[in-house]
């Protein structure tokens, strides 16, 4: 008989929030703040998508995760290597593969992010498909920011936004 899927959850306490990490068939699905006001949203979409409840346990690509984490926090990495799983629709799909072309320490505009995806005029969709993103830091959400250079909107909050950032600048 085969075994149920399920996506396996782990807990991580980051410096600036405390974030939900999850997998799923190997692959990174989920690292998104406790705080998220769309959390139910999201793990609604996820467990939906991959008919798979959460269950709270340790998997190799979490592990990964976590130390990959550890080592951003620490300045001593700027790039993951964990294998991503999208759940999403082929545009969130899309803006989520553009996010993660904006290299570590610089920001884009959400019409910089609309112009490199071809679409100049979607600036609203694309903020809507960059608030969706359920894997923070990995794919980086934070690196988006208002037009006028303000910081806007973020999943774990302003203050986790700003941290981020800031930890990012400083070589």
């Amino acid at each position: 008989m085969e075994k149920a899927k399920v996506i396996e959850i782990q807990y991580y306490q980051s410096p600036c929030g405390e974030l939900i990490v999850g997998s799923y068939d190997g692959k990174l699905c989920l690292c998104d703040w406790q705080i998220e006001k769309r959390r139910a949203g999201i793990d609604k979409r996820l467990q939906g998508v991959l008919q798979a409840p959460y269950e709270v346990r340790a998997s190799e690509v979490i592990t990964k995760a976590v130390t990959q984490l550890d080592e951003y926090f620490a300045r001593e990495r700027t790039t993951f290597d964990i294998p991503l799983l999208f759940v999403g629709t082929d545009f969130q799909k899309r803006v989520w593969s553009e996010l993660l072309k904006i290299p570590y320490g610089t920001t884009l505009s959400y019409a910089g992010l609309s112009a490199g995806l071809n679409n100049p005029k979607a600036v609203r969709a694309v903020a809507g498909a960059n608030g969706a993103n359920p894997i923070s830091i990995f794919v980086p959400c934070h690196r988006v920011i208002g037009s006028n250079h303000e910081l806007t909107g973020y999943g774990g909050g302003l203050t986790a936004k700003k941290f981020l950032l800031e930890l990012e600048s400083m070589k």
